[in-house]
């Protein structure tokens, strides 16, 4: 079959390791649409998971005349079993979760792929395999399954509730590889998936049943050995030796059947057998089998075949030399594929000898071997893992071994640079590794200052890999570990910021106390004084993100401390003058009435913490008080310098370096930035921030953030086409997250359907119109966005006094509800309303509105149009058409001309039919 070419470049984009979320984002379609993709590459490809799928497209780079790829071929075909594979099918059709349970080297994993293959026309969304086996940490099984399905960590839940979200109205099966070693992490996720996935389904291969509710245990038992049926056990070993080019011929059919008996049809160790059969001939490799096993007596039937894969395992190894023992064991400390040239660094080896050495065990099938784009990597099964784990430890050299497993590591970790182009794909390689290394150093004192290198840099590492809820516990983790109390508290900031970025406002609030609880108790004043500054300043500007939010008086109290603390110390200062600003904020947010004494105290905090700030040359902290001063000017009814205050944040973090700190306080600062600029009616600026912040791939898991900004400022541009494309992904993104019902996304529903409304589309109007009911509609929506947006439909039908009559309230007596953004909005619109109703104070409502609106080019060519149309002046009128032409914003250019009447308005139609509106209705023209 065919790869299309949406299929290439979603592969393509898989190969650079994106996830499904930031695939749909770069490529401006929906997340169910790639996972069809997805789901399409991995039958076409014959792949059996994502990772292969990525590695297949690193092979594919730099050959761009390959437009249909060669499908890959598996390396060994399945052998028989059709019995079991029916069986197991059954259980799965009738059950929700089966469990493929048999000791190692049985043939579960094989099993289960092929069961998968053989029922996956049943699940409507495909069939989904995730391998454990490099899984060394309990809590990573829910990482794992959203790394193979393509999911990222989505802000405000935990990597399990990702995973469950996504596939909360899912069809589709998934089958977990290799539980055995994390049962403690598989049982939980799989509670909780089964209880919230109700049409999903789950086939786990385990050596234990996962004692988990649903649970159907198939026994997966030995290939066959009936001499008069058909042997499966004897197919699979003439199929292996086949392939070692020995030939075997009917006579030695009965020698070859003793032989899989001896070895209780373990499929393992018929594949070890027959991959020795051309050095050792069928009776040699009889009579080296023979005396090991000839020990084994008694026991459970599962005992035996425990005993003789062990037994084949200690002749298998027996039969190596013993630079190829050493090497063995060494690799096995590997928790995933690796290089020749890795191998040779931890057993010590030269290289030439490490190269020779594995092709020796993959010869033997003690090793698999996988050749990508970049590198040949080669493996050991689980079961040899296990197997030269326990040689190292009874050599001696377990310790020595992981030790210098730790310093690979910590090389490898040191040397990825999250600013390469391919940096994700190393990274993704390794990182197994760096997980199990830091799990065995953690708990060595003699290895603690590596265990705490390592902590730091997978801590970093994890951020920019979106693996933020791994990035936050790595960075506490890693202060743990440390000696150094100032470096710890530096940690647990950056852990504090991870939280901020993953909308956990309760764990900004406890890391920044325990900062401060920890400075105190070394006396550092100055310090607790900051982070205790900062926990209650969190509570202020980031309250949304909170569980539970603490009660005004305990914020109150954190303040009173930290004044008493900071002494003169620069940053702590600045830190209590912010949070002493913020405090103030909050008092004036609930004022009704007279309110000069208060906005001119709290323009004064403000700008003094600006101040201390800027003195401390630390451009984070000064963003962080310029983002109050902002908010001071806003509610004060300084547009301007409110928007000249959120462009300064956005200039100072760009001489930030990149990291969890600049990443948390920029997502703020460019939601302000976008919203202010469109306040003061600067539409470019507006839309350049509002794409940079749907562009940050930290908010791609979460498209409903992502793109608020960005739709709001598009509907005021009249930009159709971007509208759209960005409604799909916030409606996509506000799914996946539960549909949450938070009024912080009012603005960007209402300019949805406002720009249905204007394209005539009544269904679509109403059902944005409906998600906007379900959000909740607060007093902003009335006298703010609400009522500008309304006011557009309103005019855009020729609704004049409808128009008037929704903004008919004063601006100065709605003043607290529409002096962020949509003041000027609100007064501009109000004006025209009142030319077009001819109403008699129309000529006292635009010159009133003049002087309000000074310096906005979108909002002052509105009113210049309102005037126009007063005293019927057509020039001034259609000077308005080039005035909004250069703000950008094409659909009020568009409507001038319309107002213009004549021939201006046929071209003014055709503008707005081209932008993909309704024909504008008015009764009114100059």
């Amino acid at each position: 079959m065919e790869v299309s070419i949406r299929e290439a470049e979603v592969l393509g984009l898989v190969g650079e390791h994106l996830t499904n979320a930031e695939i749909a984002a770069r490529l401006y379609i929906s997340v169910r649409t790639v996972e069809s993709h997805v789901s399409s590459l991995l039958r076409k490809l014959e792949a059996p998971d994502r990772r292969s799928l990525a590695r297949y497209a690193a092979s594919l780079a730099g050959h761009s005349e390959q437009t249909s790829p060669v499908l890959p071929t598996p390396l060994t075909p399945f052998i028989g079993r059709a019995r079991e594979r029916a069986e197991l099918a059954d259980a799965m059709r009738a059950h929700r979760q089966v469990t493929a349970v048999g000791p190692g080297g049985v043939g579960k994993t094989r099993l289960a792929i092929a069961v998968a293959a053989d029922i996956a026309s049943v699940y409507a969304d495909g069939v989904w395999f995730v391998d454990l086996v490099s899984t060394t940490d309990p809590g990573m099984v829910a990482a794992t399954t959203a790394d193979s399905l393509g999911l990222g960590e989505q802000p405000g839940r935990d990597m399990a509730g990702s995973v469950l979200t996504t596939l909360r109205d899912r069809q589709a099966l998934l089958v977990l590889d290799n539980c055995e070693h994390v049962i403690d992490g598989v049982a939980p996720f799989l509670e909780r998936l089964l209880s919230n996935c109700p049409r999903m389904t789950v086939l786990a291969t385990s050596r234990a049943r996962l004692m988990v509710p649903f649970e159907r245990v198939y026994q997966v038992p030995s290939l066959s050995l009936d001499r008069n049926e058909g042997s499966d056990a004897v197919a699979l070993f003439l199929n292996r030796a086949a392939m070692t080019k020995t030939p075997l011929d009917t006579a030695t059919h009965d020698a070859i059947t003793i032989l899989c008996e001896r070895l209780d049809g373990m499929a393992l160790a018929i594949e070890l057998a027959a991959a020795r059969v051309s050095t050792l001939g069928l009776d040699g490799l009889t009579a080296a089998i023979a005396d090991p096993l000839r020990m084994l007596t008694g026991g459970s039937r599962a005992n035996d075949r425990h005993q003789s894969m062990r037994a084949t395992l200690d002749w298998s190894h027996a039969l190596l030399d013993p630079a190829d023992q050493v090497l063995l064991r060494s690799v096995t400390v590997f928790a995933a594929p690796f290089t020749a040239e890795s191998a040779a660094e931890i057993a010590g080896l030269a290289p030439g000898v490490t190269l020779d050495g594995l092709a020796r065990l993959a010869e033997q099938s003690l090793l698999t071997v996988t050749i990508t784009g970049d590198a040949t990597r080669y493996r050991a099964l689980e079961p040899i893992r296990q197997y030269g784990t326990e040689q190292l430890s009874a050599a001696g050299e377990l310790d020595d071994t992981r030790a210098r497993h730790l310093r690979w590591c910590l090389t490898a970790a040191t040397a990825l640079r999250p600013n390469l182009a391919d940096w994700r794909a190393h990274f993704d390689v390794v990182v197994d590794d760096l997980r199990a290394a830091l799990t065995w150093a953690a708990y060595r004192p003699e290895w603690q200052a590596e265990a705490h290198d390592l902590a730091t840099r997978l801590a970093e590492l994890t951020f920019f890999r979106g693996l933020i809820g791994e990035s936050q516990r790595r960075f506490e983790q890693a202060a743990e570990l440390g000696k150094d109390k100032a470096a710890a508290a530096k940690l647990l900031r950056h852990a504090a910021a991870v939280a901020g970025c993953r909308m956990h406002g309760d764990d900004m609030y406890r890391l920044h106390r325990e900062v401060a609880a920890a400075a105190h108790q070394h006396g550092d004043s100055a310090g607790a004084a900051r982070d205790l500054a900062i926990a209650a300043t969190t509570a202020h500007r980031f309250w949304s993100r909170f569980t539970k939010l603490p009660s005004h008086a305990d914020t109150m109290a954190l303040v009173s401390q930290a004044r008493d603390l900071a002494g003169d110390e620069p940053m702590a200062q600045a830190s209590v003058a912010l949070a002493e600003s913020g405090v103030l904020f909050d008092a004036f947010g609930a004022i009704q009435g007279p309110v000069d004494n208060a906005v001119a105290e709290t323009l004064a905090g403000a700008r003094r913490a600006v101040e201390l700030a800027q003195r401390t040359g630390d451009p984070l902290a000064e963003s962080a008080a310029l983002d109050a001063l902002t908010g001071a000017l806003s509610w004060n009814g300084d547009t301007f310098g409110a928007a000249d205050m959120a462009r300064r944040r956005i200039e100072l973090l760009s001489a930030v370096p990149d990291g969890p700190s600049k990443a948390h306080e920029l997502i703020d600062a460019l939601g302000n930035a976008s919203e202010a600029a469109l306040g003061a009616g600067q539409l470019a600026d507006a839309r350049q921030w509002a794409r940079k912040l749907a562009d940050l791939s930290l908010l791609a898991e979460v498209g409903h953030r992502a793109t608020s900004c960005l739709l709001v400022a598009d509907a005021i541009a009249g930009d159709v086409n971007g509208v759209l494309a960005g409604a799909e992904r916030f409606l996509e993104g506000w799914q996946r997250a539960g549909s949450p019902a938070k009024s912080v996304f009012s603005p960007a529903v209402t300019s949805v359907a406002a720009i249905h409304s204007l394209r005539g589309d009544v269904e679509e109007q109403r059902r944005w119109t409906d998600i906007l009911h379900r959000l909740g509609t607060p007093l902003e929506h009335r006298h703010g966005y609400g009522a500008v947006f309304d006011s557009i439909h309103h005019l855009h039908y020729g609704e004049n006094e409808k128009a008037l009559e929704r903004l008919q309230p004063e601006p100065d007596t709605a003043w607290k509800w529409v002096t962020w953004i949509w003041h000027h909005w609100y007064v501009a619109f109000r004006a025209e309303a009142a030319a077009l109703s001819a109403v008699s104070v129309a000529g006292d409502i635009v010159v009133g509105a003049r002087s309000t609106l000074a310096g906005n080019p979108i909002a002052d060519a509105i009113v210049e149009r309102a005037d126009a149309v007063l005293h019927r002046d057509k020039p001034r009128l259609l000077a308005t058409v080039t005035a909004f032409e250069s703000a950008g914003c094409r659909y009020q250019a568009a409507r001038s001309l319309v107002l213009a009447g004549g021939a201006e308005a046929r071209r003014g139609q055709q503008m707005l039919a081209n932008l993909g509106f309704a024909p504008m209705k008015t009764g009114t023209t100059v």
